[in-house]
């Protein structure tokens, strides 16, 4: 490496802990309430349009992902969606806003590893409220030195956060289960990206793999301090 690495950054949600088998889980409840009004795999094609259609005006995380699908169940029964429907969309999105954090095997293990000899940054998107509360509830708030919530996760997001940060980008690394919004950005912003695939993943989430030097894929969270040891 031309620059000692110094700052790595971590996503939060389906890197850290679970996060997308609670959006599954309510997609699927959805699908039940809405199952005499139209097929599932349209329903699932009208629900991902309105989720990209409205992440301009709500951005992401549960509530807009609730916002969308109150919106859905009304264009699929044009406009004769009960009221208790509704109200059972409301308390789904109420029971993912409240669902213990359940950290990912090895997450902890590989913060605590590294945070004695690197600055690290939790870098995640979403609800400013809900990320808060689920940092505080992993227990892992301690270990890092800094955490952005942010709108989005392009090049400029981590040009910016790690322009701040020790030894500036080249000296930085990001570690997420997104492709879209953890690796391939911060390695244009001039950073390592590494890939921890998880078996779910949205679907505006996918990406592909850049051809670049700084890219690393890892099959777990526990093989990072051991990839970390052969850059520094």
């Amino acid at each position: 490496m031309a620059t000692k690495l110094q700052t790595i950054g971590f996503d939060a949600d389906d890197t850290l802990w679970h996060n997308e088998r609670f959006f599954t889980l309510t997609q699927e409840r959805f699908a039940e309430l809405l199952a005499d009004h139209v097929e599932r795999d349209d329903l699932d094609a009208r629900l991902l349009a309105a989720e990209k259609r409205n992440i301009g005006h709500y951005g992401f995380g549960v509530k807009g992902f609730v916002l969308s699908m109150i919106e859905t169940a009304v264009e699929v029964t044009e406009g004769r969606v009960p009221g208790s429907v509704i109200g059972q969309i409301l308390a789904a999105g109420q029971d993912m806003l409240a669902h213990p954090v359940e950290l990912l095997p090895h997450a902890r293990e590989a913060v605590e590893a590294l945070a004695p000899d690197f600055h690290l940054v939790l870098i995640t998107k979403g609800d400013l409220l809900h990320q808060e509360r689920k940092l505080a509830a992993s227990g892992l708030g301690e270990l890092f030195d800094a955490v952005e919530i942010v709108s989005d996760k392009q090049p400029q997001t981590y040009a910016r956060i790690f322009g701040a940060s020790p030894g500036g980008a080249e000296a930085a690394m990001m570690v997420g289960n997104s492709l879209k919004s953890d690796v391939n950005p911060a390695i244009r912003a001039g950073g390592w990206g590494v890939f921890v695939p998880q078996d779910l993943a949205w679907s505006l989430e996918h990406d592909e793999k850049l051809d670049h030097p700084r890219f690393r894929e890892i099959p777990h969270l526990g093989a990072l301090a051991p990839l970390v040891e052969t850059l520094d």
